[in-house]
Parts: C-alpha cells; sequence; structure tokens
C-alpha cells in the first residue's frame, strides 16, 4: 500500500441473513486517501450507508479487508475500540443527547475515552464550537437549536476526538438545500484547515463539485465507477453515473397544444 493511502478496501462484503439474503456490499475494493474528501453517490438501497458504517465496524464486514494505515481493522485480533478513537462518524439524525447541553455532549467521549481532564475538554469543546459558527451555544440543549445547528454541533463533536478521517453518513439528508450546502462548505473547511480525510454520502449534486476531490458510485452492491469529480461529472462511464450526474432531457412543451 502506497504512503498516501489512509483507507484501502479489498474486495469487501456484506451479506445479511434472514428470510431472504441480501448482498449490501458484494466486493467493493477503493484505495482513500490521506486529506481527501470523497463523496459516495448511489441510488437509494445500492449499498452506500452500509459501505461508509463498514469503514469503522458498525457494521461487520462478511469478507474482505479494511486497512487503515496499514492496520487491517476486520482482524479479529485489531483492538477496534482503540482504531475507532482515530475516526469520526456523523450522523443523519444528529445523535445528540438531549437531556445534556451542547458542551456535555462535545466533552463526554474526550473525557471517557481520551482521558482528558473537564477543564481541557470544555475549552477544545469551545474552540470547536467557534469553528463551527456555535460558540455562544455551549449551555443550550438540543432542542434549543435548529436542524442545521444540531449537526454543526454533531460534526463539532466528532472532531473533538481528533479524528484522521470523518464519516458523515447522509449527514444532509434531513436538512433544507441552503443548510446543507453550509454545511457541506463547513465541511471543506475542516478539510482544508485541519486535514481530516472525509467521506461523505450525499445527494447534493450541485455542490460535490466544489467541495469534493473523488467521487465513489455505488449501484447494486457495487463500485460502478470511480475517480476524480470533475472527469466522473463531465464524462461518466457508466449508466447509473449518467443518470445521477447528468442533467436529466425534459421534452419541450408545444405552447399552442400543451403538449
Amino acid at each position: 500500500m502506497t504512503t498516501d493511502v489512509l483507507i484501502q478496501v479489498q474486495d469487501l462484503k456484506k451479506h445479511f441473513t434472514g428470510t431472504s439474503a441480501i448482498k449490501a456490499l458484494d466486493g467493493v475494493s477503493v484505495d482513500i486517501k490521506k486529506g481527501e474528501v470523497v463523496v459516495v453517490i448511489g441510488p437509494s438501497g445500492s449499498g452506500k450507508s452500509t459501505f461508509l458504517r463498514c469503514l469503522n465496524l458498525l457494521e461487520v464486514p462478511t469478507g474482505g479487508q479494511i486497512l487503515f494505515n496499514g492496520v487491517d481493522i476486520t482482524d479479529k485480533s485489531c483492538n477496534i475500540n482503540l482504531h475507532r478513537q482515530k475516526m469520526g462518524m456523523v450522523f443523519q439524525h444528529f445523535n445528540l443527547f438531549p437531556h445534556m447541553t451542547i458542551l456535555r455532549n462535545m466533552t463526554l467521549a474526550p473525557v471517557k475515552l481520551l482521558h482528558k481532564s473537564q477543564e481541557e475538554a470544555d475549552a477544545q469543546a469551545l474552540k470547536l464550537l467557534q469553528r463551527v459558527g456555535l460558540g455562544d451555544r455551549g449551555n443550550a440543549y438540543p432542542a434549543q437549536l435548529s436542524g442545521g445547528q444540531k449537526q454543526r454541533v454533531a460534526i463539532a463533536r466528532a472532531l473533538a476526538t481528533n479524528p484522521r478521517y470523518l464519516l458523515c453518513d447522509e449527514a444532509t439528508s434531513a436538512l433544507d438545500p441552503n443548510t446543507t450546502r453550509s454545511i457541506l462548505e463547513l465541511l471543506r473547511e475542516i478539510n482544508k484547515t485541519l486535514g481530516v480525510t472525509i467521506i461523505v454520502i450525499t445527494h447534493e449534486m450541485k455542490v460535490i463539485d466544489q467541495i469534493c476531490d473523488r467521487v465513489a458510485v455505488i449501484d447494486k452492491s457495487c463500485i460502478a465507477e470511480e475517480g476524480r469529480v470533475a472527469d466522473v461529472f463531465t464524462n461518466p462511464k457508466s449508466d447509473i453515473a449518467r443518470e445521477l450526474v447528468l442533467p436529466q432531457e425534459r421534452p419541450v412543451l408545444d405552447p399552442t397544444t400543451g403538449g
């Protein structure tokens, strides 16, 4: 593995068994380089979220390998909790504790997992809240914030453990387009200033080419296409990529007939 690759996914499989077997992922291979912003796109049910959740073993793969900095985190002997301290996760529904202040939500992991003092964790949390534009909201509760503000807190909380990479699982799908744009721009700013590698799922095609370096298109549980955003968006090779990234032609209506 080359030194600039942070995450190497090799032949990743995730099969769910039950009344009907489902192959959520069936042989996904992709490299993610240090400092990149990578977007994962694909139709609903294609395996995008499962792929992201496998990257920190929230979903345990059925087969294949995930190498993080050269360490196979799918190996049963791997201390995944140790490696998760270097991974941040931002969820669609924020997952903030409603009975805790924003500051308490922010400092729980650094104190419990990283054994920081409360004073040190508070100081870092306030700096991160300032970075995401919420420096005055530390004593508020989640119910007092808008959806976009909650997602900014969730991003700041994920950064509180100083992760090497940040996974954003449909982190903007519950937000309006303007808020989605601001959250995605915030992620790009964090990537540029902190050097955090970011893997994001979003449906906001209009800003992907502005904030992302590479795109992976997942369809039918496999990688259909991947490459630089500029290349895939201007000259998609796969049918599914063309369907997702190219403007759809609309029939021109005849104003005299209505058809």
